[in-house]
C-alpha cells in the first residue's frame, strides 16, 4: 500500500511543561515536579502524529533563528516528517507554557514568536499542497494563511482538514473550503452555537467532535450521525491526545477507510498518546495504535 501523502500547515512551537498536584487558580504559585522541554506546537505535532501513523507528511510553517528553533527542526526532522519548505525567520521561534495536574488535565498559554510571520504562500508550498492526499491545518497560525492554504488545497482537489483549535469564529470562506472539521466541544460551540456537530453541517459537509476519554461524534450531510467510543486507558497527558487523533484520522481518511472506522482508530491513537507525558515525545506508532484498536478498553 502507497503511503498517505499529507501536508500540514501549522504552528511549531517549543513546549516548556511542568508536572504539578494541581493547576494553579489566578494569583497562585503551586510547587511542582517534573520539567521538560519538548518540540511541539499542533502544527508540529500532527505532523509528526501523521508520520507516525503511516503518512509520508510535510511541513508548512515557520520557527525562529534562535536555540529553540535548531531544537526543533532537528528533532521534527528526526522524526520523519519533511521540512525542506519549513521557513527560518530571524528572531523568537513560538513557545508554549504548559501545566500538567495529577490527573493529566493542563492549562497552555501560546506565545506564535514566528508562527505569526507565516504569510503568503510561496509557489513550492502550493505546489506541496497540490500534491497530498489531505491537508490538515490548525489556528496557532494566522488564519488567512489557513484560509489561504485551505482554498488552495481544494481548487488542487487535495482533501483539507481542518482542527480548529484553538476556538474562534471562522471566516466563511475558509469553511467553504473545509471538507472534515475536527472540534471539541469548545470550539464547536465557538463556531456553531452548541456542543454538537449538526449545527456546523451548514458550514462544512463533515465534522468530527471529539469527546476526551468517551470517543467522538461522526456527523455529515449525508445524514449520518454515529458516536464513536473511545479506549480506556490509564490518563497520563492529554496534552497531544488531539494532535495524535487528527493526524491518525487524516492518515486512515487518505488511505481510503470508511470514515466511522477512520474516527475510531483516530480515537485509538489519541488514547495511546494520552498514556505518555509531553507532546511530540508522546505521539503513537502505527504498531501502537494497531494493538489498542484491537485490543479491550472501548468506552461503551
Amino acid at each position: 500500500m502507497n503511503r498517505a501523502r499529507v501536508v500540514v500547515v501549522g504552528s511549531t512551537n517549543m513546549d516548556l511543561v511542568a508536572k504539578a498536584p494541581a493547576l494553579p487558580k489566578p494569583g497562585e504559585t503551586v510547587l511542582g515536579g517534573e520539567f521538560a522541554t519538548i518540540p511541539g506546537g499542533k502544527g508540529a505535532n500532527q505532523a509528526i502524529a501523521a508520520t507516525r501513523a503511516g503518512g509520508a507528511t510535510r511541513l508548512l510553517g515557520a520557527i525562529g533563528s534562535d536555540a529553540f528553533g535548531v531544537t526543533l527542526k532537528a528533532r521534527i526532522d528526526a522524526a520523519g516528517v519533511d521540512t525542506g519548505l519549513l521557513r527560518v525567520r530571524y528572531g523568537a521561534s513560538g513557545v508554549a507554557l504548559i501545566t500538567v495536574d495529577a490527573d493529566g488535565e493542563n492549562t497552555i498559554v501560546v506565545t506564535p514568536g514566528a508562527n505569526a510571520t507565516f504569510t503568503d504562500l510561496t509557489g513550492p508550498e502550493r505546489a506541496a499542497l497540490a500534491e497530498a492526499d489531505v491537508m490538515i491545518a490548525q489556528l496557532e497560525i494566522p488564519v488567512e494563511t489557513v484560509t489561504e492554504a485551505a482554498v488552495a488545497a481544494r481548487a488542487a482537489g487535495t482533501r483539507t482538514v481542518l482542527n480548529a483549535a484553538p476556538a474562534r469564529a471562522l471566516p466563511a470562506e475558509l469553511l467553504d473550503a473545509v471538507d472534515l472539521l475536527v472540534v471539541n466541544e469548545t470550539e464547536a460551540a465557538a463556531i456553531g452555537g452548541e456542543r454538537r456537530p449538526e449545527p456546523l453541517l451548514a458550514s462544512v459537509p463533515r465534522v468530527v467532535l471529539t469527546l476526551g476519554p468517551e470517543g467522538a461524534w461522526y456527523a455529515d450531510r449525508d445524514g449520518t450521525s454515529v458516536r464513536v467510543p473511545g479506549v480506556r486507558v490509564e490518563t497520563v497527558d492529554s496534552t497531544a491526545a488531539g494532535d495524535a487523533f487528527t493526524g491518525a484520522l487524516a492518515v486512515a481518511w487518505a488511505e481510503g477507510r470508511e470514515i466511522v472506522e477512520a474516527v475510531g482508530w483516530a480515537c485509538a491513537a489519541g488514547a495511546a498518546c494520552a498514556r505518555k507525558l509531553g507532546a511530540s515525545t508522546s505521539l503513537p506508532t502505527r504498531a501502537e495504535i494497531d494493538e489498542l484498536s484491537r485490543g479491550p478498553g472501548r468506552a461503551s
